[in-house]
């Protein structure tokens, strides 16, 4: 577990899921009270709350956490997390809610789509109803001190998916919505699985271009420089992978015919190969998931043309 202070108001929390470091961050915004943005998954609550004490935060003086959207990787973990904060409300996209609510059906999807990846997240344990924000698009979560977080409903990656933007230090926390940052090969990998959606994927981007943000915090991984380029740029690598998609599915490739295009043309992906495909969770929703998601947004888009 490692605490890396980005801003005297924000902390990342690198909460090393199962021994992997760089994988999933927790972000601590402190004012009067103070506001967590991602928990990471059951597995990784034990190092959260370590990097809690570790910032000298008082578990009684965490008003809200804030996740992205509700896939293990970012809010799996808030059931158990809220467990050891008294006053603390989980803030969530309202179409996410009866998920933290009820986790059964969430955890058999997850396990039919990630496999053995479940076993290293963890199973989510529910959250009580009364203590779950259904967030809206515009909502502001005010922790004090001129320290406020604005939801930002933001689509394609998921349906129920949202970031939130901190006015103080006009910081993105872009959960999924700007894709994977690889700091090592400054590269950013899409996050595309199923049911993936191109024209709210970019929709969404556009939403996150006109905030102008001056920081851009990934949750898969850490802070990264020139976050309007990289959201630019993240626009036309979507556009990349659905282009080579389509013409997939016109000439009946199969997804590693697909895989394999992407890889030659993709100069992002190219830098981090290695590094992907050698990675136990990497290597199967970025090289799989991602990968079927877009053919997937492809062939509903060739037969609704058709």
């Amino acid at each position: 577990m490692h605490v890396t202070k980005l801003q005297e108001h924000i902390s990342l929390i690198d909460v090393e899921t199962a021994g992997f470091e760089n994988f999933i961050a927790s972000y601590v915004l402190k004012g009067k009270q103070v506001a967590i943005v991602e928990t990471g998954p059951t597995s990784s609550v034990p190092n959260l709350l370590a990097g809690l004490k570790e910032l000298g935060v008082k578990l009684g003086d965490v008003a809200y956490v804030a996740v992205s959207h509700i896939h293990l990787d970012h809010g799996g973990g808030v059931g158990t997390l809220l467990k050891h904060l008294p006053n603390a409300k989980a803030v969530v996209h309202q179409r996410g809610a009866a998920h933290l609510a009820n986790p059964e059906k969430l955890w058999e999807q997850s396990k039919q789509v990630l496999g053995s990846i479940t076993d290293m997240y963890g199973a989510p344990e529910p959250v009580p109803f009364e203590r779950i924000i259904a967030a809206t698009d515009g909502m502001v979560l005010d922790v004090g001190n001129g320290v406020s977080l604005r939801v930002v409903e933001t689509l394609g990656h998921a349906s129920h998916h949202q970031s939130h933007f901190e006015t103080l230090g006009s910081g993105l926390f872009s959960g999924d919505a700007a894709g994977i940052y690889l700091r090592e090969f400054d590269s950013v990998v899409p996050t595309t699985p199923a049911p993936f959606r191109l024209d709210s994927a970019l929709a969404s981007l556009d939403k996150l271009i006109a905030l102008k943000p001056k920081a851009l915090y990934y949750s898969h991984f850490g802070s990264a420089s020139d976050p309007v380029g990289r959201l630019r740029a993240y626009a036309n690598q979507l556009k990349l992978w659905v282009r080579i998609a389509r013409e997939g599915v016109e000439n009946k490739q199969t997804l590693s015919g697909v895989r394999e295009r992407i890889l030659e043309s993709d100069a992002a992906i190219r830098r981090a190969t290695g590094f992907i495909e050698a990675h136990p969770v990497l290597s199967e929703t970025v090289l799989n998931n991602s990968v079927q998601g877009v053919m997937g947004f492809a062939e509903k888009d060739s037969n609704a043309s058709g």
